[in-house]
């Protein structure tokens, strides 16, 4: 379906969309970046430029790679200019009702063959699709930020998407050199389903005072290995972001509670401590500021390690069970969507799939509480003697 001729139109020259479309001028499309806003056009323009001079100084590219990326790269207010692409990915405002505007707007530009897909994150395909005359060239493709290095690209495909779409949208991202995985359209995807328990769970254990944060931090890096621990990443993310996908999340699976929010992160955005970004947020990142030590007990780490370990683990299951995306997917998006040292699924087999069902259930039976409950597909494969692998 698409070529190397194929034209790649961009919606929204923010951080994401600049990215996604130095990604598909870097694969040889001729891409357009449409934005309203002249201002953020102009921004875009330059950062592209500054991109482009770095890359080509650390020797990552040549200098006529550089030129080749920006002779195909054109930038406009103009949103008919979008009528002769091919594909075009939106990357706007996470809100269901401006999308479905832009959707329709476009549908009414386009060919009958162009491909409408969003990089929305959290919201829903279906309800995307729903506005437009033809709902079966609506699909998700997920880029993660930065998209020029980060390797995993979701592809979502909506109740109506056409399957024929779906393989050629994966096909041609797969060309543009990135990891691509199909999930179900269901909130948060893969990632920022899979991911939630990482920030949620070590938001419960210090809201219990179990522990302090540097402590939870220092534990998930130098126990668990994971490259950040939760309350950096937080703070890296911007709570105005990642505090956002935990609520979408939470009211969009019904108000389950695994998926509960945390009123200290509450606090913080309602404080405009938003992170790194802002200066202040689990952390105080003011010239002069101190970070507490953490407490390196040994026993405290493994306990909030295998804690979150657990609770992810049986998202990561659950996530296989109902459907929304393969074993192997799964751990792939883990792996080189948010950098997790491990697939979550491999490493349960690992530690053993009885000792993380002994861990749930030991939570659940003290706290009675649903957000522990064990996955049913966890429990019959320890029933099976089964693993996931």
């Amino acid at each position: 379906m698409f070529t190397k001729d194929s034209i790649i139109g961009i919606v929204g020259s923010g951080a994401m969309g600049s990215g996604i479309a130095q990604v598909a001028a870097t694969a040889e499309h001729q891409t357009l970046i449409f934005d309203t806003n002249a201002a953020a056009l102009e921004k875009a323009k330059n950062n592209l430029n500054t991109s482009l001079v770095k890359l080509v100084e650390k020797q990552k590219i040549t200098q006529d790679k550089a030129d080749s990326i920006l002779r195909l790269t054109t930038f406009t207010s103009q949103i008919n200019d979008l009528s002769k692409c091919h594909l075009i990915i939106e990357a706007i405002i996470e809100n269901s009702d401006v999308k479905q505007k832009v959707f329709q707007e476009l549908e009414s530009l386009v060919s009958n063959t162009c491909v409408l897909a969003s990089n929305t994150s959290s919201l829903s395909i279906t309800s995307i699709a729903s506005a437009c005359k033809n709902p079966e060239r609506v699909i998700g493709i997920h880029f993660f930020n930065p998209a020029t290095l980060m390797p995993l690209v979701e592809i979502i495909p909506g109740v109506a998407t056409n399957p024929d779409i779906t393989i050629a949208c994966k096909t041609v991202i797969d060309s543009w050199k990135k990891v691509t995985v199909i999930a179900k359209d269901t909130p948060g995807f893969i990632v920022n389903r899979v991911a939630r328990p990482f920030y949620s769970e070590a938001l419960r254990i210090y809201d219990e005072q179990l522990a302090d944060i540097p402590t939870i931090d220092w534990a998930m890096r130098e126990i668990g290995g994971f490259k950040m621990g939760p309350f950096e990443l937080m703070d890296l993310i911007g709570h105005d972001v990642n505090y956002v996908v935990t609520e979408t999340v939470w009211t969009q699976f019904y108000y389950d509670t695994r998926f509960k929010p945390s009123l200290s992160q509450k606090r913080l955005l309602e404080a405009k401590f938003l992170g790194k970004k802002s200066g202040r947020g689990f952390y105080d990142y003011r010239e002069g500021a101190v970070s507490p030590e953490p407490n390196k007990d040994e026993a405290l780490g493994k306990y909030i390690v295998n804690r979150v370990l657990c609770m992810l683990i049986n998202e990561a299951a659950d996530t296989h069970y109902l459907g929304i995306a393969s074993v192997n997917d799964i751990d792939l998006a883990m792996t080189k969507g948010v950098n997790y040292p491990k697939g979550l699924l491999k490493w349960a087999d690992e530690i053993g799939l009885a000792l993380v069902l002994e861990t749930l259930n030991k939570l659940y039976n003290d706290y009675q509480e649903d957000r522990y409950r064990a996955c049913i597909l966890l429990k019959n494969k320890v029933k099976q003697n089964n693993s996931f692998y």
